[in-house]
């Protein structure tokens, strides 16, 4: 039999560890609280009791100072017990949404490499940083006023029917009427409508990074805001619900719900008159008007009891729809770590019959590759666009795990392989590497963290960085994007290669290093590689196939199968795919613009 399902509330609160028991202390508070402000509602009452019973001499009526000092004695210590409330539950509320962000972080760290390219930052941030934040309005305040409300209403609800049930039950109608406003605003098919509005905004989010990423491809070529039409249609989309939800849902039950909230004195009134003739008979019409008085003036809490519900009731809307978004994040697919881990010896890879197909796709990416890099080798991964090159050296640091097959380094499926001892073996470079706003040293050092300094410069020089230390005003202390301080793409290119360097590890995995790079940067990325891959197994991805025609062994994937492979003289003189790709490659090398008066 399958458990029960816990509420949003629930898990929430199990995220507030030690401080769960704040909430319900918190809680209790607010439920106390709100019985105490009642008594100077009843303390009204009874001065205004006093005063008729001795009218028109009211200097009879002493025990007015008596109800006023209550009043005011009871009010206090009903707002100092709520505000000692909220600080509970806030504490509650921050250490959860704390431990979310840190669990959310926690497990995302465990995520494969390849979730990162999947699901942009602005996403990730926004499901898990934003959502945290939405859960703490719910468990700082919300929580708090529909308990301490609830305690009230019934409260009030008793008291109502206490004197004449009459006027108690023409009192209610208001809030009858209230509910039912309420649950046509938040209920039935509008239920969902608050997962529909977050998702909307987290598109909104995630257009919205990628728009300030794109902003020097904006200027470069004239383009507007327009352009982006992601974009702009997520603004539009989430606009839409926006704007829907305020005007065509909430408008109407909201106005009829603050008439009425707001005007519960009126259906007090009708019931008063019709009551009036019997109390003017019977002679009871000073307890009457006593009666009237009482529910005069405890008409006035049904407004506040029913605004704090709809408010806190939107909370917990909201409060769910950040669950979701965190729920997406936790729910993301991690590494497992072998229970049994085994250490691979030596450096050679092997792809064995291995196939991979993303989340979501319908065609494989990768479809029964296999091909052996041995100890030292360099292996070329060559192709058409989408033909699978990187997808095949993703799966090798395991930044995806295969659908079927296996990836062997040194002897051992990586699977088989703890995690962080098979980053150790393995080194990447990729084409758009990016350096963190940090030192050139601490760049460098993030490959290796215990690293002296020495190692560090001489992984730079090895690199070819000499020139790019030189220009720097505190070399390899200069920060990176700071007072004008950046590197070009080939630049950084090489400080990346420095990183790989100083890793040391015996695979390298190298994706279109060298795509950035201008001439000169080409030249002596190249000198860096000699000094990279000496000794070391090399799986490389090129789309310039003039730097692959050393390679021991290059495979051509065309729409995720080897298509060829062999030396580069082998494929050339069997006349494939690859073979054509080499003569439109030296067509492209060789290409230039001629003037018009060379052309005849």
């Amino acid at each position: 039999m399958k458990g029960k399902k816990k509420s949003d509330v629930a898990v929430l609160l199990d995220y507030a560890g030690s401080r769960k028991g704040l909430t319900f202390l918190g809680l209790t508070f607010s439920a106390v609280s709100m019985l105490l402000s009642m008594v100077p509602y009843i303390c009204i009452w009874l001065a205004a009791r006093d005063l008729i019973a001795v009218a028109p001499d009211w200097t009879q009526a002493h025990g007015i100072t008596r109800y006023g000092w209550m009043a005011f004695v009871f009010a206090f210590a009903g707002i100092a017990l709520y505000f000692a409330g909220l600080m509970c539950t806030h504490l509650a509320a921050f250490r959860t949404a704390s431990n979310i962000r840190k669990k959310g972080i926690a497990h995302v760290m465990k995520a494969p490499l390849g979730y990162f390219d999947a699901n942009a930052s602005g996403l990730i941030r926004g499901r898990l940083d934003a959502a945290a934040a939405d859960t703490e309005t719910l468990l700082a305040h919300n929580l708090a006023d529909i308990v301490g409300t609830i305690v009230l209403f019934i409260s009030m609800v008793i008291l109502m029917f206490l004197f004449d049930w009459r006027m108690g039950l023409a009192c209610l109608l208001a809030a009858v009427i209230s509910i039912i406003s309420m649950a046509s605003m938040m209920g039935g098919k509008n239920a969902s409508f608050m997962a529909q509005y977050q998702a909307a905004l987290d598109r909104m989010n995630k257009s919205g990074t990628e728009y300030v990423r794109g902003i020097p491809v904006v200027k470069i070529f004239q383009q507007t805001v327009y352009s982006f039409k992601a974009f702009q249609a997520s603004i539009e989309e989430y606009s839409y619900f926006a704007e829907h939800y305020n005007s065509h849902v909430c408008s109407k039950p909201q106005s009829v719900n603050l008439t009425f909230t707001e005007g519960a004195f009126v259906f007090l009134v009708p019931v008063a008159l019709f009551l009036a003739p019997e109390a003017l008979a019977d002679g009871s019409f000073a307890g009457f008007i006593t009666d009237f008085v009482f529910y005069a003036v405890f008409s006035a809490i049904i407004s506040t009891a029913l605004a704090r519900i709809m408010f806190a009731s939107s909370g917990i809307m909201l409060a769910s729809a950040a669950l979701g978004r965190i729920n997406k994040v936790m729910e993301s697919p991690t590494l497992k770590n072998p229970a049994n881990p085994m250490e691979p010896h030596g450096s050679k890879v092997e792809f064995m019959d291995v196939s991979f197909t993303y989340d979501g796709a319908t065609t494989p990416a990768l479809s029964h590759v296999s091909f052996t890099a041995e100890s030292g080798q360099t292996i070329a991964l060559v192709g058409p666009s989408g033909g699978g090159k990187t997808t095949a050296a993703s799966l090798i640091p395991r930044f995806w795990d295969v659908s079927s097959g296996s990836v062997n380094v040194g002897g051992v499926d990586v699977r088989q392989i703890d995690p962080h001892v098979l980053m150790d073996h393995v080194a990447f470079v990729f084409q758009n590497n990016r350096l963190f706003k940090a030192s050139i040293l601490e760049n460098v050092r993030a490959a290796r963290p215990g690293a002296s300094r020495e190692q560090v410069k001489n992984a730079l020089m090895a690199a070819q960085c000499q020139d790019i230390l030189d220009k720097l005003p505190e070399g390899m202390d200069t920060l990176i994007g700071t007072e004008g301080t950046y590197l070009s793409g080939g630049e950084q290119q090489r400080i990346a290669l420095a990183r790989a360097i100083l890793k040391d590890a015996p695979i390298i995995v190298l994706d279109e290093a060298t795509a950035f790079a201008d001439p000169e940067n080409e030249v002596l990325i190249q000198k860096a590689f000699a000094t990279l891959t000496k000794g070391r197994t090399v799986i490389m991805i090129a789309h310039r196939l003039s730097t692959v025609v050393g390679a021991d062994q290059i495979i051509v994937l065309d729409r995720g199968c080897i298509a060829e492979q062999g030396s580069h003289k082998e494929l050339v003189a069997a006349n494939g795919l690859y073979a054509r790709m080499w003569a439109d490659y030296n067509k492209a090398v060789r290409w230039k613009i001629s003037s018009e008066k060379e052309d005849e």
